[in-house]
């Protein structure tokens, strides 16, 4: 999921944090500098929410064990180098008040494999394409950035899993649109998706079964930033927008403009999604790092941070190695 989103486009927002899956209103509240939203978790306890850079976040322990068999040449530097696209759209990763500071659920399970791993965190900000090129070159040793685990990725990269990936339709709040569920409902809709994302390629999926079914094709339209998005979503130049679903449900709750007619598994209809994080193929790293997840999520920290970010509806059970992806395009 590319994440281009500015600062300016979000900063209004951020005091009225909350996301539709977490139920009712929000509040704010201030503290030793800090900006707060009071909202209501998936479980329905108090969540606050701290946009300042000072996150206080949930940290683990080093296990010896697991922290041994990381790679000697990542080991004896010290440093987990992570990749993330930290300019984007709450709870995912995004810039605090300081306007430099990365924060986010990306971030926080970040440094808990970094904990785990006894290595620092060093947040590599970056965007969406050189991601991909910053961990294929080992210039960054893994990338945190809501990646979707998929076959084609496979033949370049390893995965270790850490969330389900859901997808989700957002539309203007006076569309006369109330459900998408399946490729009929898109048929001749003019439809906003970011470049290279996963949904893309379920939308173009979706558009040539609607054509092979003779229903009017779709009108793909992209921008550079989600701020666009939602201009254009507000406009009328667009009909519904594709796109991950914690920050689509997180723009439509603050914003008001916007509403949410639909979800989809990141992995289409025929597997359930999985975000990851992406390392170096064959270099050693992913099973150190899928063994701390495993690590925090059988000691709670996991669920911690989730739930800190009003994410806990993504938890998975155990981080997997590589499990099957996004299938590959049919040619």
């Amino acid at each position: 999921m590319p994440s281009l989103y500015r600062r300016a486009a979000v900063v209004g927002l951020l005091p009225l944090f909350l996301l539709t899956a977490c139920g009712a209103g929000a509040g704010t509240g201030k503290g030793s500098g800090a900006v707060t939203a009071d909202a209501v978790a998936a479980d329905g306890a108090p969540l606050k929410i701290d946009t300042s850079p000072d996150q206080k976040r949930v940290r683990a322990e080093k296990v010896d064990a697991i922290a041994a068999r990381v790679p000697e040449a990542i080991r004896s530097g010290g440093e987990l180098s992570a990749g993330i696209t930290g300019d984007g759209i709450p709870p995912l990763s995004f810039l605090a008040d300081d306007d430099s500071t990365v924060i986010g659920v990306e971030s926080d399970v970040a440094q808990l494999v970094a904990d785990v791993l006894g290595l620092r965190l060093r947040l590599d900000r970056t965007s969406w394409e050189n991601l991909f090129l910053a961990v294929k070159s080992g210039k960054d040793h893994v990338g945190f950035s809501n990646i979707t685990v998929t076959e084609e990725r496979k033949d370049i990269y390893d995965f270790a899993t850490y969330r389900v990936d859901q997808l989700a339709w957002e539309t203007g709040k006076d569309s006369k649109l109330t459900q998408i569920k399946q490729a009929s409902d898109i048929a001749g809709l003019k439809v906003a998706v970011g470049a290279g994302t996963n949904q893309e390629k379920i939308l173009l999926d979706w558009d040539e079964r609607n054509k092979k079914a003779g229903l009017k094709p779709i009108e793909v339209q992209y921008y550079q930033r989600p701020a666009d998005y939602y201009l254009a979503l507000k406009s009328g130049r667009i009909d519904v927008y594709f796109g991950p679903n914690p920050t689509s449900a997180y723009h439509a709750a603050v914003s008001g403009d916007t509403k949410i007619v639909g979800t989809l598994s990141g992995g289409g209809e025929s597997i359930q999604g999985l975000i990851a994080a992406m390392t170096q193929k064959g270099n050693g790293l992913v099973q150190p790092v899928s063994d701390a997840l495993n690590t925090v999520i059988e000691n709670g920290k996991y669920a911690e941070v989730l739930k800190r970010w009003g994410l806990s509806n993504e938890a998975i059970p155990a981080s997997q190695v590589n499990p099957p992806g996004l299938p590959r395009p049919k040619k």
